[in-house]
């Protein structure tokens, strides 16, 4: 169900932009998105980014509010690196079930890594292996579309 506000009322991203859910603990914010910690963060300093208006994944989102949401990533992520000093960093957003997107409002990860932080890996190191036939024949349909 959509409200006036462009979000939806059972969406918990859109409870927490509308000030509905205070148990996370905002860190930055501006006119169109919000950063707050997760409720069960990977790592200290872990950092959730989400637009204020509802939109399923970045595929969705125009241009202009990728944009803005880049440089938020950026604006967070330089502002963890000064505040707790990480050895590392992933930015991560997930678009769909087959990507783990669990819920459907746009969101980037900020996480701060360590070396024996526990994380794990975020890619797979043994698994199917393509042929460059396989990765020639998908390069020719995006070349397409670009």
């Amino acid at each position: 169900m959509m409200t006036t506000a462009g979000r939806t009322s059972s969406c918990p991203f859109c409870q927490i932009v509308r000030g509905e859910d205070r148990s996370v603990e905002t860190v930055c914010e501006d006119e169109n998105w919000v950063a707050f910690f997760p409720l069960d963060p990977a790592t200290p300093g872990h950092t959730l980014i989400i637009p204020r208006a509802h939109i399923s994944d970045l595929w969705a989102a125009p241009s202009s509010l990728a944009g803005e949401l880049t440089s938020a990533a950026l604006r967070v992520g330089k502002a963890i690196q000064s505040a707790i000093s990480p050895e590392g960093m992933n930015l991560i957003t997930s678009a769909g079930k087959a990507a783990e997107q669990t819920v459907f409002h746009l969101h980037l990860h900020v996480v701060p890594r360590w070396t024996q932080d526990g994380f794990g890996r975020i890619w797979p190191i043994e698994g199917r292996k393509y042929t460059n036939d396989d990765l020639e024949n998908v390069a020719e349909l995006i070349r397409g579309g670009c």
